[in-house]
Protein backbone atom coordinates (compact mmCIF):
# COMPACT_ATOMS: atom_id res chain seq x y z
CA UNK A 1 0.00 0.00 0.00
CA UNK A 2 1.01 3.62 -0.40
CA UNK A 3 1.62 5.11 3.04
CA UNK A 4 -0.15 8.41 3.58
CA UNK A 5 1.21 11.28 5.71
CA UNK A 6 -0.60 14.09 7.51
CA UNK A 7 2.26 16.64 7.17
CA UNK A 8 1.05 18.45 10.27
CA UNK A 9 4.16 17.82 12.39
CA UNK A 10 7.48 15.98 12.05
CA UNK A 11 8.69 13.13 14.23
CA UNK A 12 10.30 14.30 17.49
CA UNK A 13 11.89 12.04 20.11
CA UNK A 14 11.18 13.09 23.69
CA UNK A 15 14.83 12.63 24.70
CA UNK A 16 16.10 15.11 22.09
CA UNK A 17 13.92 18.09 22.99
CA UNK A 18 14.92 21.19 24.97
CA UNK A 19 14.12 21.08 28.69
CA UNK A 20 12.00 23.82 30.21
CA UNK A 21 10.03 24.38 33.42
CA UNK A 22 6.44 25.12 34.21
CA UNK A 23 5.78 28.10 36.53
CA UNK A 24 7.68 28.11 39.84
CA UNK A 25 10.11 25.54 38.50
CA UNK A 26 7.51 22.75 38.49
CA UNK A 27 7.90 19.88 36.05
CA UNK A 28 4.47 18.21 36.12
CA UNK A 29 1.38 20.10 35.02
CA UNK A 30 -1.93 18.59 36.16
CA UNK A 31 -5.19 19.17 34.25
CA UNK A 32 -8.72 17.89 34.79
CA UNK A 33 -10.83 18.01 31.63
CA UNK A 34 -14.59 17.39 31.82
CA UNK A 35 -16.82 16.70 28.85
CA UNK A 36 -20.23 18.28 29.34
CA UNK A 37 -22.35 17.00 26.48
CA UNK A 38 -25.80 17.18 24.95
CA UNK A 39 -27.37 14.44 22.84
CA UNK A 40 -30.22 14.37 20.38
CA UNK A 41 -33.16 12.28 21.63
CA UNK A 42 -33.33 8.91 19.85
CA UNK A 43 -31.26 10.08 16.86
CA UNK A 44 -27.61 10.45 15.90
CA UNK A 45 -24.63 9.11 17.81
CA UNK A 46 -24.22 8.53 21.53
CA UNK A 47 -22.56 6.41 24.18
CA UNK A 48 -24.25 3.24 25.37
CA UNK A 49 -23.24 1.28 28.45
CA UNK A 50 -24.05 -2.12 26.91
CA UNK A 51 -22.69 -2.09 23.37
CA UNK A 52 -20.57 0.33 21.26
CA UNK A 53 -22.61 1.75 18.39
CA UNK A 54 -25.92 0.59 19.83
CA UNK A 55 -29.10 2.25 18.51
CA UNK A 56 -30.33 5.20 20.53
CA UNK A 57 -32.90 4.37 23.20
CA UNK A 58 -34.73 6.19 25.94
CA UNK A 59 -32.58 4.26 28.42
CA UNK A 60 -29.18 5.45 27.22
CA UNK A 61 -30.46 8.98 26.57
CA UNK A 62 -31.61 9.17 30.20
CA UNK A 63 -28.32 7.65 31.43
CA UNK A 64 -26.36 10.40 29.66
CA UNK A 65 -28.82 13.06 30.85
CA UNK A 66 -27.94 11.98 34.41
CA UNK A 67 -24.60 13.71 33.92
CA UNK A 68 -26.10 17.18 33.49
CA UNK A 69 -28.89 16.71 36.01
CA UNK A 70 -26.90 15.05 38.82
CA UNK A 71 -23.34 13.91 38.10
CA UNK A 72 -21.87 17.29 37.24
CA UNK A 73 -23.07 18.73 40.56
CA UNK A 74 -21.38 15.97 42.55
CA UNK A 75 -18.24 16.62 40.52
CA UNK A 76 -18.35 20.40 41.02
CA UNK A 77 -18.65 19.88 44.78
CA UNK A 78 -15.67 17.52 44.78
CA UNK A 79 -13.54 20.02 42.88
CA UNK A 80 -14.53 22.75 45.33
CA UNK A 81 -13.63 20.54 48.30
CA UNK A 82 -10.19 19.80 46.85
CA UNK A 83 -9.55 23.34 45.60
CA UNK A 84 -8.93 22.19 42.03
CA UNK A 85 -9.29 24.21 38.81
CA UNK A 86 -10.86 22.50 35.82
CA UNK A 87 -11.62 22.91 32.15
CA UNK A 88 -14.85 21.91 30.47
CA UNK A 89 -15.17 20.64 26.90
CA UNK A 90 -18.72 21.76 26.40
CA UNK A 91 -21.29 21.15 23.66
CA UNK A 92 -22.90 24.44 22.69
CA UNK A 93 -26.36 22.89 23.08
CA UNK A 94 -25.70 22.51 26.81
CA UNK A 95 -25.50 26.27 27.09
CA UNK A 96 -29.00 26.65 25.71
CA UNK A 97 -30.59 23.93 27.85
CA UNK A 98 -28.68 23.99 31.17
CA UNK A 99 -28.15 27.60 32.31
CA UNK A 100 -27.37 26.50 35.88
CA UNK A 101 -24.21 24.81 34.60
CA UNK A 102 -23.10 28.09 33.06
CA UNK A 103 -23.50 29.89 36.39
CA UNK A 104 -21.49 27.28 38.30
CA UNK A 105 -18.63 27.38 35.79
CA UNK A 106 -18.61 31.17 35.95
CA UNK A 107 -18.59 31.13 39.75
CA UNK A 108 -15.63 28.74 39.76
CA UNK A 109 -13.73 30.66 37.08
CA UNK A 110 -13.07 27.49 35.08
CA UNK A 111 -12.03 27.35 31.44
CA UNK A 112 -14.54 26.52 28.71
CA UNK A 113 -13.33 24.67 25.61
CA UNK A 114 -15.21 24.32 22.31
CA UNK A 115 -16.64 20.83 21.84
CA UNK A 116 -19.05 21.21 18.94
CA UNK A 117 -22.78 21.67 19.18
CA UNK A 118 -23.74 18.13 20.19
CA UNK A 119 -22.06 14.77 20.63
CA UNK A 120 -24.73 13.25 18.44
CA UNK A 121 -22.66 14.24 15.40
CA UNK A 122 -19.05 13.98 14.22
CA UNK A 123 -17.17 16.68 12.36
CA UNK A 124 -14.84 14.36 10.44
CA UNK A 125 -17.63 13.44 8.01
CA UNK A 126 -18.78 17.03 7.38
CA UNK A 127 -17.81 18.94 4.26
CA UNK A 128 -15.69 22.04 4.78
CA UNK A 129 -18.60 24.49 4.65
CA UNK A 130 -20.66 22.54 7.17
CA UNK A 131 -17.69 22.07 9.48
CA UNK A 132 -16.81 25.77 9.37
CA UNK A 133 -20.42 26.63 10.20
CA UNK A 134 -20.45 24.22 13.15
CA UNK A 135 -17.20 25.69 14.53
CA UNK A 136 -18.54 29.22 14.12
CA UNK A 137 -21.84 28.42 15.84
CA UNK A 138 -20.04 26.73 18.73
CA UNK A 139 -17.65 29.66 19.13
CA UNK A 140 -20.44 32.23 18.98
CA UNK A 141 -22.51 30.39 21.60
CA UNK A 142 -19.63 30.17 24.08
CA UNK A 143 -18.76 33.83 23.47
CA UNK A 144 -22.38 34.82 24.06
CA UNK A 145 -22.64 33.02 27.38
CA UNK A 146 -19.13 33.54 28.78
CA UNK A 147 -18.15 36.90 27.31
CA UNK A 148 -15.06 35.63 25.47
CA UNK A 149 -14.37 33.05 22.77
CA UNK A 150 -12.79 29.73 23.73
CA UNK A 151 -9.07 29.31 23.16
CA UNK A 152 -9.15 25.55 22.73
CA UNK A 153 -11.06 22.88 20.85
CA UNK A 154 -11.88 19.21 21.28
CA UNK A 155 -13.94 17.64 18.52
CA UNK A 156 -16.96 15.50 19.39
CA UNK A 157 -15.66 11.91 19.52
CA UNK A 158 -12.10 13.31 19.39
CA UNK A 159 -12.06 13.26 15.60
CA UNK A 160 -11.05 15.72 12.88
CA UNK A 161 -11.39 16.06 9.14
CA UNK A 162 -8.48 16.85 6.84
CA UNK A 163 -9.16 20.59 7.22
CA UNK A 164 -10.20 20.84 10.89
CA UNK A 165 -6.86 22.27 12.04
CA UNK A 166 -6.96 24.88 9.28
CA UNK A 167 -10.53 25.90 10.12
CA UNK A 168 -9.78 26.16 13.84
CA UNK A 169 -6.71 28.33 13.30
CA UNK A 170 -8.68 30.56 10.92
CA UNK A 171 -11.45 30.83 13.54
CA UNK A 172 -8.97 32.16 16.12
CA UNK A 173 -8.30 29.04 18.19
CA UNK A 174 -4.95 28.72 19.97
CA UNK A 175 -4.80 25.00 20.67
CA UNK A 176 -6.43 21.61 20.10
CA UNK A 177 -6.79 18.48 22.23
CA UNK A 178 -7.59 15.96 19.49
CA UNK A 179 -4.12 14.50 18.87
CA UNK A 180 -3.12 12.23 21.81
CA UNK A 181 0.39 11.61 20.50
CA UNK A 182 2.51 13.14 23.25
CA UNK A 183 2.91 13.97 26.94
CA UNK A 184 4.20 17.44 26.02
CA UNK A 185 2.68 20.23 23.92
CA UNK A 186 3.89 20.55 20.32
CA UNK A 187 3.19 22.83 17.38
CA UNK A 188 1.19 21.72 14.34
CA UNK A 189 1.15 23.20 10.85
CA UNK A 190 -1.98 24.77 9.37
CA UNK A 191 -2.54 26.80 6.22
CA UNK A 192 -2.97 29.89 8.45
CA UNK A 193 0.06 29.34 10.73
CA UNK A 194 1.04 27.20 13.73
CA UNK A 195 -1.53 25.73 16.13
CA UNK A 196 -0.59 24.16 19.46
CA UNK A 197 -1.49 20.57 20.30
CA UNK A 198 -1.90 19.82 24.01
CA UNK A 199 -1.87 16.40 25.69
CA UNK A 200 -5.32 14.85 26.16
CA UNK A 201 -5.59 11.34 27.52
CA UNK A 202 -7.58 8.57 25.89
CA UNK A 203 -6.21 6.19 28.54
CA UNK A 204 -7.04 8.09 31.74
CA UNK A 205 -10.45 8.75 30.23
CA UNK A 206 -13.49 7.37 31.99
CA UNK A 207 -15.45 6.79 28.77
CA UNK A 208 -13.18 4.32 26.93
CA UNK A 209 -11.91 2.89 30.21
CA UNK A 210 -15.14 2.30 32.10
CA UNK A 211 -17.78 2.14 29.38
CA UNK A 212 -16.07 0.40 26.48
CA UNK A 213 -13.27 -1.53 28.22
CA UNK A 214 -15.46 -2.18 31.28
CA UNK A 215 -12.87 -1.25 33.91
CA UNK A 216 -14.34 -0.82 37.36
CA UNK A 217 -14.17 2.39 39.37
CA UNK A 218 -11.44 0.86 41.52
CA UNK A 219 -9.44 -0.16 38.44
CA UNK A 220 -9.74 3.38 37.09
CA UNK A 221 -8.52 4.64 40.48
CA UNK A 222 -5.47 2.37 40.23
CA UNK A 223 -4.82 3.54 36.67
CA UNK A 224 -4.81 7.19 37.76
CA UNK A 225 -2.50 6.51 40.70
CA UNK A 226 -0.03 4.36 38.75
CA UNK A 227 0.02 6.78 35.81
CA UNK A 228 0.55 9.75 38.12
CA UNK A 229 3.32 8.13 40.16
CA UNK A 230 5.25 7.19 37.04
CA UNK A 231 4.78 10.59 35.40
CA UNK A 232 5.93 12.35 38.57
CA UNK A 233 9.06 10.20 38.44
CA UNK A 234 9.61 10.89 34.74
CA UNK A 235 9.05 14.62 35.25
CA UNK A 236 12.39 14.81 37.03
CA UNK A 237 13.84 14.52 33.51
CA UNK A 238 11.15 16.15 31.33
CA UNK A 239 8.37 18.75 31.68
CA UNK A 240 5.15 16.74 31.32
CA UNK A 241 1.37 17.11 31.36
CA UNK A 242 -0.75 14.75 33.48
CA UNK A 243 -4.32 14.85 32.24
CA UNK A 244 -7.49 13.12 33.49
CA UNK A 245 -10.58 13.14 31.25
CA UNK A 246 -14.02 12.80 32.83
CA UNK A 247 -17.66 12.64 31.75
CA UNK A 248 -20.23 13.52 34.45
CA UNK A 249 -22.68 10.83 33.33
CA UNK A 250 -19.92 8.25 33.93
CA UNK A 251 -17.68 9.49 36.74
CA UNK A 252 -20.62 11.23 38.41
CA UNK A 253 -22.07 7.88 39.45
CA UNK A 254 -21.38 7.83 43.22
CA UNK A 255 -19.40 4.58 43.30
CA UNK A 256 -17.08 5.91 40.60
CA UNK A 257 -16.89 9.34 42.22
CA UNK A 258 -15.68 7.73 45.45
CA UNK A 259 -12.86 6.06 43.52
CA UNK A 260 -11.95 9.34 41.83
CA UNK A 261 -11.89 11.08 45.21
CA UNK A 262 -9.37 8.55 46.52
CA UNK A 263 -7.21 8.90 43.40
CA UNK A 264 -7.18 12.70 43.59
CA UNK A 265 -6.35 12.57 47.30
CA UNK A 266 -3.28 10.54 46.32
CA UNK A 267 -2.29 13.01 43.61
CA UNK A 268 -2.69 16.00 45.89
CA UNK A 269 -0.35 14.57 48.53
CA UNK A 270 2.27 15.90 46.11
CA UNK A 271 0.57 19.27 45.59
CA UNK A 272 3.75 21.28 46.24
CA UNK A 273 5.46 19.57 43.29
CA UNK A 274 2.59 20.12 40.86
CA UNK A 275 1.33 22.91 38.67
CA UNK A 276 -2.46 22.63 38.98
CA UNK A 277 -3.69 24.37 35.87
CA UNK A 278 -5.91 24.25 32.77
CA UNK A 279 -5.11 23.73 29.09
CA UNK A 280 -5.24 27.47 28.42
CA UNK A 281 -2.74 28.02 31.23
CA UNK A 282 -0.39 25.57 29.54
CA UNK A 283 -0.94 27.15 26.12
CA UNK A 284 -0.21 30.63 27.48
CA UNK A 285 2.98 29.41 29.17
CA UNK A 286 4.19 27.67 26.00
CA UNK A 287 3.53 30.76 23.91
CA UNK A 288 5.82 32.74 26.23
CA UNK A 289 8.81 30.40 25.84
CA UNK A 290 11.65 31.22 23.42
CA UNK A 291 10.98 30.10 19.86
CA UNK A 292 12.27 26.60 19.23
CA UNK A 293 11.88 25.43 22.82
CA UNK A 294 8.76 23.46 21.92
CA UNK A 295 8.96 21.35 18.73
Amino acid sequence: MEIQHHNRYPFSALTERPIYDWPEGKRLAVCLCHNIEWFSFMTGLGSDHTLPGAPQTTRNYAWRDYGNRVGIWYLFDLLDELGLPASHNINAAVLEHCPQIIKRIQARGDEVIGHGITNSERQDIMDEVAERTMITQTTDSITKHFGAPPKGWLGPYIVQSNVTLDLLKEAGYSYVLDWPSDDQPFWMRTRAGPLLSLPYSIELNDSPAQVFRHHTGREFEEMIIDHFDEMLRQSKKYPLVFNIVLHPFIIGQPFRLAALRRALDHVLKNRDELWLTTPSGIADHISGLPKGTVP
